[in-house]
């Protein structure tokens, strides 16, 4: 079977899978940098939790319901076990390669949730929380959009790479957390900008290199699909960086690098969902689009009330639902030579849309509520929050027992 292997795409899809893994430690720096000093290495251990946790889970049996079997709504445990697998396949669901790719797309997907409820989790709640999630949450609603026989993706909605099941899932699952664990204290008078800029835009740029990986490699193939998702990720958001740079400047008079690192997080989360559906110019106009509607949705929590300490819904619940709803109006088979659905601007009328529409719209119910019941779970059980001294003295002191910073020698430093 070995023999029979394309090893080009093998190839490929190796480096994507490694460039995915990457994502995650650039996802920990950035929201690392934006958290309190204090709280910097509770940060990046809530998300290298994922990595530790999610792909055993994964392997275990989350793929194979993920995945495997021919119902609508939920898999089997065909492929549990690391079970079942042709080793010569890069297909879903029997292909080992393939199943180790999307264990990097699931352990990332629930670390974008740890950026809402920075510097006041508790981190054993987190602990008990990522496989409760990746489970009950994002297990049912990936087999929904991508499996084979999902009812979302037979019905006709179009998700290439995880706009609806990473980032719509997980932007509308962290607000639900946050309505359960409450606001920060202090905020928002108390403000609380980024510790470390230089960590946010170095998680910014692993970021971009690893989204490469993240879209282009889910073409499954080095072929020119996967070439186009490549140009599309890279344009799209940089225009989206673009976009939020210039709105800040025009609005506040001052262009930032925490804005051109949101921009172009924000059109990357955008493109995800279409870049394989897109040609390039379109790609262009999504990443513009999302760049200056993201830069105003960020503002959102202080007129509603709800502390999302570093924007997730904003950026990832925002970008991710303007991307996917965009592919209604984007889509274009012609220029892949595919047989999809055609967005609205090219010839396909709204149906497409309407498939969009649906798809979010029940990722977004469904999720909020587990995702909430969880939380309350939690809550009231091993509690969700840490006290109001842990949260004053910081995180990585009491939750970790170190610091990332030793204030004490700089002080000293200073003094002589």
């Amino acid at each position: 079977m070995l023999g029979t292997l394309d090893t080009g795409n093998a190839a490929w899809v190796l480096v994507s899978a490694a460039l995915v893994l990457f994502m995650t430690p650039g996802l920990a720096f950035f929201y690392g940098g934006m958290a309190r000093g204090k709280n910097v290495l509770n940060m990046l251990m809530m998300n290298f939790w994922c990595l530790l946790v999610v792909p055993l889970l994964w392997v275990l049996g989350a793929y194979s319901l993920a995945f495997g079997g021919s119902g609508s709504f939920i898999g089997n445990l065909e492929y549990a076990f690391g079970r079942g697998f042709d080793a010569a396949s890069l297909a879903v669901p029997n292909s080992p390669l393939v199943m180790i790719f999307l264990a990097t797309f699931a352990a990332i997907t629930p670390a974008l949730i740890s950026g809402a409820v920075a510097d006041r989790m508790k981190f054993a709640a987190w602990a008990v929380f990522v496989p409760l999630w990746l489970l009950l949450v994002y297990v049912p609603v990936t087999y929904w959009v991508f499996a084979p026989n999902g009812w979302l993706l037979t019905r006709g909605s179009l998700d290439y790479a995880g706009g609806t099941s990473i980032h719509v899932n997980a932007g509308i699952a962290a607000l639900a957390v946050i309505l359960v664990l409450g606001k920060r204290k202090g905020w928002p008078g108390e403000g609380a900008p980024p510790h470390s800029m230089p960590l946010v835009m170095l998680g910014t740029g692993i970021l971009w290199f690893g989204w490469f990986g993240f879209n282009a490699g889910s073409a499954l193939a080095a072929d020119g699909r996967g070439v186009q998702a490549f140009i599309n990720t890279f344009l799209a958001s940089a225009a989206a960086g673009l976009a939020w740079a210039i709105v800040e400047k025009v609005r506040d008079g001052h262009f930032t690098n925490l804005g051109v690192a949101s921009g172009v997080v924000a059109g990357l989360v955008a493109i995800t969902p279409g870049c394989g559906f897109v040609t390039t110019m379109s790609a262009v106009a999504i990443g513009m689009i999302a760049g200056a509607v993201c830069s105003f949705a960020v503002s959102i929590k202080f007129k509603l009330g709800f502390d999302d300490a570093l924007d997730v819904v904003g950026v990832h619940f925002v970008g991710g639902l303007v991307g996917s709803l965009l592919i209604g109006f984007f889509a274009d088979p012609k220029g892949f030579g595919l047989d999809f659905k055609a967005g609205l601007f090219f010839g396909g009328g709204v149906g497409l849309l309407g498939e969009q529409l649906l798809a979010n719209g029940v990722t977004i119910v469904f999720s909020f509520i587990v995702t909430f019941a969880i939380a309350k779970a939690l809550d009231a059980t091993i509690g969700l929050r840490v006290s109001p001294e842990v949260e004053s003295e910081g995180l990585d002191v009491v939750e970790h027992a170190e610091t990332a910073y030793n204030y004490g020698e700089r002080a000293m430093g200073r003094a002589l």
